[in-house]
């Protein structure tokens, strides 16, 4: 099963996703651009839906102002399935103590989550989203992708990761699937936009795990105009069933419906015709439809 906001779905319901966004964001870094705008959510959903989205899966984890209260209603008003997160992202996007605060119960913080609910309400996360380094894993992460693999353990839900630039894919791997015995088909790797690097892709894809790519985006301009021959390496390769797609929308300035674009919609706009034309439509659907729903699955 995937499980979403209003309960659990069959992975061939899931239909037409956006693999990796945020409709609610509240980080340290990202001061005065906050995702907290219940009625810009709205749209920006309601956008996607008329461009053909049915399923968004957010990644915002513990912590960074999920605002979990609005997301059945926002399922419900527009029939996209919304999928939320549990996790804990890298230590500087909290405000100073909180991070100390919530340490030593954070595979208990995990587990609550996916299973009981998200704060008071009833929504239930579907996934864990944590973060690795740049290049490395620090303490910090290590201790967090430790917390992931125990609430995977005793759950099943799939682990998703925020790489710093696209970096230390290999060593999340090393961590997560060699030493915590994590399994490489629970484990989505995003971000690799952000280090273009196809040889790299390759051996990640080599070792199982789902590949995620995000974007475009102002932040990440430079590595937009690689996307395709990243996605054409792997493939050529026979990995076109391990590829993922998202927006990552992590500005208010980035949303499509209400701000400077490109949002979501994006996605099933442009990059999903320039996918089918240069790969077809098998390819497309794999991409949007068919990899979502094995990925994100129980």
């Amino acid at each position: 099963m995937i499980r979403t906001v209003l309960g659990e779905l069959s992975p061939a319901a899931l239909g037409i996703c956006d693999s990796h966004d945020h409709l609610f964001f509240r980080s340290a870094l990202l001061a005065g651009q906050e995702l907290d705008d219940a009625a810009a959510a709205l749209a920006e959903v309601e956008e996607f839906a008329a461009a053909g989205g049915q399923a968004i899966v957010q990644w915002t984890p513990h912590g960074l102002g999920r605002r979990v209260e609005e997301l059945p209603g926002i399922s419900t008003q527009t029939g996209v399935s919304l999928i939320a997160a549990t996790g804990l992202h890298r230590a500087e996007h909290y405000p100073e103590g909180f991070v100390a605060k919530v340490r030593p119960r954070l595979a208990e913080i995990f587990r609550d989550e996916l299973i009981v609910g998200i704060g008071n309400s009833s929504v239930r996360a579907g996934l864990i989203k944590v973060a690795g380094g740049f290049h490395r894993l620090d303490e910090h992460a290590r201790y967090v992708l430790e917390a992931a693999a125990e609430a995977h353990r005793g759950t099943g839900a799939p682990i998703a990761i925020h790489h710093e630039l696209g970096s230390a894919a290999d060593a999340v791997l090393d961590l997560l699937v060699d030493r915590l015995a994590v399994p490489a088909s629970s484990v989505v790797l995003g971000h690799l936009n952000r280090f273009p690097d196809s040889r790299a892709h390759l051996d990640l894809a080599r070792r199982g795990a789902w590949l995620a790519f995000d974007g475009p985006s102002r932040a990440n301009n430079a590595t937009d105009p690689h996307l395709l021959s990243c996605l054409a390496a792997l493939i050529d390769a026979g990995y076109g069933d391990r590829l993922l797609l998202g927006g990552d929308t992590t500005t208010a300035k980035a949303r499509g419906a209400t701000g400077e674009g490109p949002g979501m919609s994006f996605l099933l706009t442009t990059l999903r015709p320039r996918i089918t034309k240069e790969f077809g439509a098998d390819m497309a659907d794999a991409i949007f439809r068919r990899n979502p729903a094995r990925a994100f699955a129980w």
